[in-house]
């Protein structure tokens, strides 16, 4: 009994003393918690009410944590938290150096850009680097870097407030090696081609990415873009494109991409699905059943499209793509030619299945929109389309054409009004879709004035938010945020971002659902959107009670090449 007595005194004591130290350990300690949102994780699974706590750079916990304090401590009570969106295709790449804020994407709650659509930031040889620096207009800046990854970390070097990634686009290669000229490589050259995407794929590049409707890009046939994107997919890349048709011919336009992800065995996207033009609005669900055949097939297709029913590109894509063989100053000598000039009008008013003719597409010059000059004479005509200019110099909308890109040595930034509003809800609901708003991240100061750009700069992100889940209710807000975050963060293979979990890195966003709103207008485009609270990238704040907070915790965020390679 004595000894059964004694145990029975030493697990009592024992108790004690475990409760004593229990009840004595202090609570857990982190540098953020965010209390009492409505927590989207990301998963499309419905919300909870719960607690998020952040160490450093990475998510420590989620749920009821209980009695932990923080150093900072957020009350998000009533308010929606999510994880960071991911910008599938941005044209930030030169804003970012210009202004590393990136506040119309911060203040939307956009936490990485992807860039690369075509043609990328490298590799570049010198004949690039001295094209690059003489085609610069209102953002100037030396060209410090000659591979894509010496790009990114120059952006990282300089201070950002997003992440960045980037493809290399498939016309970089091609113009590294062969330059401008339409015509398919040797052996040899091909060689080269893919021996730049292996070492971009190497250095972290996400994949080959194409832009089958600008010159040089556009040269290039199946079989190149093939043999490219089997490179990438010895790195588990992926190949995306934007479509070499996708107006009357996007059908067959779909049909390659697929092909192209068969043949090399690799995921493929389609940047920006829609189908341009009122007369080829029938052919979108034709495209979409096309898509879906093909995921049940066993393929990953997937796309990304922004939420406006006008795209914005270069004017000079009114012209035949023959125009601009040699490259953009080739093809101004060519405008300013009297003979040449009647066989590109000719070219410009017949319909054909050669390129796609964004002079017809829009019906009419009124729906061709400028918006971007390079020169301060001709910046008065920003907001003006080519129709009113056409009146106002008493030319054709050709001419008129023509002589603003001479007169401009540019591009000429330009809106066309081609889409359909049901087509934009349509995608949006689509469960393989994503979004991008195929822009710079811009501010309403500075040299950003001179231009009036696409109102998706301003408000792509949280019109998904505002129109598509808030006042028509098209999906829901738990599906809209997978598509804002996981969904592209997966499909691009990028580690641990996209999602609220234990582990993953902290890009979070916290925002008032009921007040989110898209601003930009077509006529006013430069408006931040409301409604986002909170951002943070990297666990740093960058966003707080909707102001800017001026830090740059952005880093180069690399795909998976650069964890297989040897």
């Amino acid at each position: 009994m004595g000894s059964i007595a004694r145990i029975g005194r030493l697990a009592a004591n024992t108790f004690i003393v475990c409760g004593f130290l229990v009840a004595c350990t202090p609570p857990a300690s982190h540098d953020l918690i965010l209390r009492g949102g409505t927590v989207y994780d990301g998963s499309g699974n419905a919300p909870y009410v719960g607690d998020v706590a952040v160490d450093g750079d990475k998510i420590v916990a989620l749920g009821d944590i209980g009695n932990a304090t923080a150093a900072v401590e957020i009350d998000a009570h009533g308010l929606a938290v999510a994880p960071g969106f991911v910008n599938m295709m941005s044209w930030a790449t030169e804003s970012l150096i210009e202004d590393g804020l990136s506040q119309s994407d911060i203040r939307q709650g956009v936490t990485l850009e992807i860039m690369g659509e075509g043609h990328s930031m490298g590799p570049l040889n010198d004949d690039m680097k001295a094209a690059m620096a003489s085609q610069q207009g209102d953002i100037r800046y030396d060209v410090e870097w000659t591979t894509l990854a010496e790009y990114l970390g120059f952006l990282e070097q300089r201070g950002i407030s997003p992440n960045v990634a980037s493809f290399i686009g498939t016309a970089t290669p091609r113009e590294y090696v062969i330059g401008h000229e339409d015509r398919a490589p040797t052996a040899g050259e091909l060689e080269q081609m893919q021996a730049l995407v292996r070492t971009a794929m190497e250095e972290g590049a996400l994949g080959v990415a194409s832009s089958l409707m600008y010159p040089p890009g556009l040269f290039a046939d199946t079989d190149e873009l093939i043999a490219l994107s089997e490179v990438a997919a010895e790195y588990d890349g992926m190949y995306i494109s934007h479509m070499r048709d996708e107006g009357a011919h996007m059908i067959a336009a779909v049909d390659e991409l697929i092909t192209i992800a068969r043949d090399a065995n690799i995921r493929a996207e389609i940047y920006h699905l829609k189908s341009s033009g009122q007369a080829n609005w029938h052919i979108f669900d034709k495209a979409v059943a096309m898509v879906e055949d093909a995921r049940a097939e066993g393929l990953e297709i997937t796309a990304d499209i922004y939420t406006y029913p006008a795209g914005s590109t270069g004017l000079n894509v009114t012209i035949p793509p023959w125009v601009q063989e040699g490259g953009f100053e080739a093809s101004l000598e060519r405008m300013s030619d009297p003979a040449i000039r009647e066989q590109i009008i000719r070219e410009m008013n017949t319909p054909s299945d050669d390129w796609e003719n964004m002079f017809l597409a829009p019906g009419t010059p009124d729906n061709i929109l400028m918006v971007s000059f390079k020169s301060e004479a001709l910046r008065p005509l920003t907001g003006k389309t080519v129709a009113e200019v056409a009146t106002m110099r008493g030319t054709t909308p050709e001419e008129t054409i023509m002589d603003l890109i001479v007169e401009d040595g540019s591009r000429i930034g330009t809106v066309y009004f081609t889409q359909s509003e049901d087509i934009v809800r349509k995608a949006a609901t689509l469960p393989w879709v994503s979004f991008n708003s195929d822009a710079a991240s811009i501010a309403t100061e500075g040299v950003f004035l001179n231009s009036n750009p696409h109102p998706r700069a301003y408000g792509s992100f949280a019109r998904v938010l505002a129109k598509f889940v808030r006042d028509e209710k098209v999906i829901t807000l738990q599906e809209a945020i997978r598509k804002l975050a996981a969904l592209p963060a997966q499909t691009m293979r990028i580690d641990r971002r996209g999602e609220l979990k234990q582990g993953f890195y902290a890009d979070v966003v916290v925002f008032d659902p009921d007040k989110v709103q898209d601003h930009a207008t077509f006529v006013e485009p430069h408006q931040y959107s409301t409604g986002m609270v909170h951002v943070f990238v990297n666990g740093e704040q960058v966003l707080k009670d909707g102001e800017h907070t001026g830090a740059t915790p952005g880093r180069a965020v690399h795909g998976p090449g650069r964890i297989k390679s040897p």
